[in-house]
């Protein structure tokens, strides 16, 4: 009679359980963390393509199988948005706009987003999130063909074009310069980057005030970017969509040569063609860190880049020089 009254005494408990085992494995969206506000990027209606969904935009916890470190990834966004993050302390002016990775097929909202946004606010610097439409919104690898794909709508570029449009725009009342607004970007972020960076014109017919503001960033920084080298027999040349000229914003660019996701060969074929196209360019290749690092704490060099990236922000006047 004791091991029945016992057995359904933890059935009662397994039973009560359930609704909170349910809710915690349910699948949820991304959230900005308090003190954030979340813009929408596009007006309702006006978003040109959907992406290649495969269910509703959730969340969950993954483990990198480049570096090991756990992350929150992002699935299936049809809304893209913008998050500002306000300075701490002193403002600057400057804000730059954070364009996270992941293959384009999801997005490191943490480990390439809002930590991001913590070291650059921590500068003085206002921090503007993009939750881009993925996936598929760029050049990627469909398992399901097991093959490249290239969507014909670069719906990734439009996005970040259209954030620095609404960055522009929106400059008074952020309290930022419209002069002084840079991008980082994180592996197929890079790779969003290098074509904020190198495309003049907007890839979609305009649809507001906020689109005759220039898209161009005033400064960017190029991390471990995947999607710029042609490939091997190639030599150090780039992919057809990236195109170089001399008004390419100064240009900071990381990469360990450890990377085995994407190969170091995509930076050094994205800075020899800004050194030849007269661009001012800054690059550290580092020998350990592997990819996917951002800016987690690790016993590899990689670790000095945010304190490299703080300075060459300083030498081209968009952070102010500290006191010796």
């Amino acid at each position: 009679m004791l091991i029945v009254r016992a057995l359904l005494s933890l059935g009662s408990v397994l039973l009560a359980l359930l609704p909170f085992a349910a809710a915690k494995a349910a699948p949820s969206t991304w959230h900005p963390p308090q003190g954030a506000t979340e813009l929408p990027l596009w007006p309702q209606g006006k978003v040109s393509v959907p992406p290649k969904l495969k269910g509703p935009e959730q969340v969950s916890e993954a483990t990198s199988e480049a570096s090991g470190e756990h992350w929150m990834m992002l699935q299936n966004v049809a809304v893209p948005t913008l998050t500002m993050f306000p300075p701490k302390g002193q403002a600057n002016g400057t804000a730059v706009m954070v364009v996270p990775g992941g293959g384009y097929r999801v997005l490191a909202m943490d480990l390439e987003g809002s930590e991001i946004c913590d070291w650059l606010t921590a500068q003085g610097v206002t921090c503007a999130l993009l939750k881009y439409r993925v996936p598929a919104s760029g050049p990627n690898w469909d398992p399901e063909c097991n093959c490249r794909d290239i969507p014909k709508v670069p719906m990734a570029l439009q996005d970040a074009q259209r954030a620095m449009g609404l960055l522009r725009a929106q400059a008074g009342r952020w309290a930022i310069n419209p002069k002084r607004i840079g991008v980082i970007g994180f592996s197929a972020g890079g790779h969003v980057v290098a074509g904020l960076s190198t495309h003049a014109l907007r890839s979609y017919a305009p649809v507001d005030a906020a689109d005759e503001q220039p898209s161009r960033p005033d400064f960017a920084m190029v991390m471990y970017s995947g999607h710029l080298w042609a490939g091997h027999g190639k030599g150090l040349s780039l992919v057809k969509d990236i195109a170089v000229d001399d008004t390419v914003p100064p240009t900071f660019i990381a990469q360990a040569t450890d990377d085995r996701t994407d190969d170091v060969r995509e930076s050094l074929a994205y800075y020899r063609a800004l050194i030849d196209a007269g661009v001012s360019v800054e690059m550290h290749l580092f020998a350990r860190g592997g990819h996917a690092f951002g800016l987690r704490m690790k016993d590899a060099p990689v670790t000095a880049w945010p304190r490299l990236a703080e300075r060459w922000m300083q030498d081209i006047g968009m952070l102010p020089k500290q006191e010796p």
